[in-house]
């Protein structure tokens, strides 16, 4: 599937799942999405980021919208426990 991806263009996570997003598919694997939560990725990066950006500083409520299960929103608020965190997102992706 990969190589047909590459040399044809388009969505492979898509060709080898039936046509099915990603974010759909989530739904219909209560495994996959869990592993795919768990990831630490989104973590390191915001963690990285939240070293230089200072633009949370004054911020009383944030609503993360599409935050899955809330792993950037909670690497937000650890940095500033002063902000509500509001996570918001589809019940399949939570």
């Amino acid at each position: 599937q990969l190589k047909d991806v590459v040399l044809e263009g388009g969505y492979a996570f898509g060709r080898a799942h039936g046509g099915m997003k990603l974010f759909d598919y989530m739904g219909t694997d209560e495994r996959f999405s869990k592993l795919f939560n768990q990831t630490g990725f989104t973590i390191a990066v915001v963690k990285k980021a939240l070293e230089v950006y200072q633009g949370f500083k004054d911020v009383n409520v944030l609503v993360d919208v599409g935050g899955g299960v809330g792993n950037t929103l909670g690497v937000v608020i650890s940095k500033y426990p002063n902000i509500k965190g509001i996570n918001f997102d589809l019940t399949c992706a939570l």
